[in-house]
């Protein structure tokens, strides 16, 4: 008999930051299980999948610029063989939205990323993310 693990070494978490009565901050944070790294927004071609947000639009708020994410780390990747940014651990990715509405809210969101460790690749996967608004 043979089993066959199923690894899912990164969790998201969601949390909303009021900045001020108009202005609040979507923070996706990933948790991430040792030996594996996930990889920056930002990667040279011919990398892996960055990672990327897609947020649901909706009458109640505006989006305010990119996704922001921390500093990471920028190593010379031994997968892929190239200088690029990952996150080991913990990584937290933070969106600024403008409110257009008093009520509470969802902002619905998908998460596409893909993580390594030192000699394997996951293939890039997608998770739903919401943000509840107050």
């Amino acid at each position: 008999m043979s089993y066959s693990q199923i690894l899912d070494p990164v969790k998201w978490s969601t949390s909303v930051n009021k900045i001020s009565d108009s202005e609040y901050e979507l923070i996706a944070t990933a948790t991430i299980e040792d030996q594996w790294h996930l990889y920056s927004q930002n990667v040279p071609e011919n990398g892996p999948i960055a990672t990327s947000f897609v947020f649901e639009g909706n009458a109640n708020y505006l989006k305010k610029g990119n996704t922001k994410e921390e500093e990471g780390h920028t190593v010379n990747d031994p997968v892929f063989e190239m200088i690029i940014k990952f996150f080991e651990t913990k990584a937290s990715f933070k969106q600024r939205i403008k409110l257009k509405t008093k009520k509470a809210f969802q902002v619905n969101a998908v998460v596409e990323f893909m993580v390594c460790d030192d000699s394997r690749c996951l293939p890039p996967t997608e998770v739903d993310l919401v943000f509840d608004v107050k």
